[in-house]
């Protein structure tokens, strides 16, 4: 028995399919096949009955699995040991972006993080908040970066910056001729939002109702660069994060105005498990986070995590 059939087997029981659980492994689907009939045969178990249709585990199967996933989880605290040990970064981290931070973010996180540490392999885990909540619970990623919401109040989760938001407008709109617009003045207008799963919609909404504005409800959209050309074609306005326009400061055709009495922001977090053992990675990882900022964009942080 080694590390990898082990991989192999919760890998089956996550997509429950020979041919998927391979890809996701790197390897071939006899190849893995064949390390898990194996292991039976070690452990003089059944663990699976095949059919040409689906996989489907058997109850001696299921209790493995569930001790497997355990015993995993455990190898990484002691590989994140010996990592810290060496005042080192572990050989890869898995971080959680989600989808309206993770264009804007991640290209450069990626580039302060290698010069930093060459040798870590970062991986890009793209999700939703109830997503990236989830992986983070099962272990499958070992940090990430979202808003502040009721979700992340289980984790430890310290703020990284403020990230204030500007009232997107087309030219043609008559408030492209502004220079800033009182929130007070949303009143009866109607704001572009992404779909449901967005923690971003939930904040704008949060101002809406604060303000007597609504919701644009005649489209429906899933990605905060569809509604910035929605808004550049003059087809409505939206509450847009700092991040995401200052990809277009040359985009003549739409009016970013800074909004005031409040201005509307969201609290970005970096969230782990508590009593992870690479806290102290993540305490590096957030002090970098915040420098960047500081230094490239108007974000207010905090020094204490």
């Amino acid at each position: 028995m080694n590390i990898r059939v082990l991989e192999y087997l919760v890998a089956l029981a996550e997509y429950n399919h020979f041919q998927r659980a391979a890809e996701a492994c790197h390897v071939s689907q006899p190849t893995l096949s064949g390390q898990v009939r194996k292991l039976e045969d070690e452990l003089g178990l059944k663990l699976l009955e095949r059919t040409t249709r689906k996989v489907s585990f058997t109850q001696n199967g299921l209790m493995l699995v569930d001790q497997t996933r355990t015993v995993l989880r455990e190898l990484k605290v002691l590989k994140n040991m010996a990592a810290m040990k060496q005042n080192a970064m572990p050989a890869s981290l898995h971080i959680g972006i989600i989808p309206t931070i993770a264009p804007y973010l991640f290209p450069h996180l990626a580039m302060a993080v290698g010069r930093k540490f060459p040798k870590l392999q970062l991986y890009l885990h793209e999700a939703k908040t109830h997503q990236l909540v989830d992986l983070l619970e099962k272990g499958k990623i070992e940090c990430a970066i979202m808003s502040r919401v009721r979700e992340t109040e289980s984790f430890v989760a310290p703020l990284l910056f403020e990230e204030p938001m500007r009232l997107a407008v087309g030219m043609d709109n008559p408030l492209a001729g502004r220079e800033t617009i009182s929130m007070s003045e949303l009143k009866g207008q109607k704001l572009l939002m992404l779909d449901d799963g967005n923690c971003l919609r939930w904040q704008v909404k949060k101002y809406c109702y604060q303000f007597d504005a609504d919701e644009d409800t005649r489209f429906q959209v899933t990605n905060l660069e569809t509604i910035k050309s929605m808004v550049a074609a003059n087809r409505g306005m939206a509450l847009v994060p700092l991040l995401a326009v200052s990809q277009q400061h040359k985009d003549e055709a739409i009016r970013y105005l800074p909004c005031f009495d409040p201005e509307p922001k969201r609290a970005v977090v970096l969230v782990f498990r508590h009593g992870d053992s690479l806290r102290e990675r993540f305490e590096q990882l957030t002090a970098m986070i915040r420098n960047y900022m500081e230094n490239h964009f108007t974000m207010k942080r905090v020094e204490n995590i």
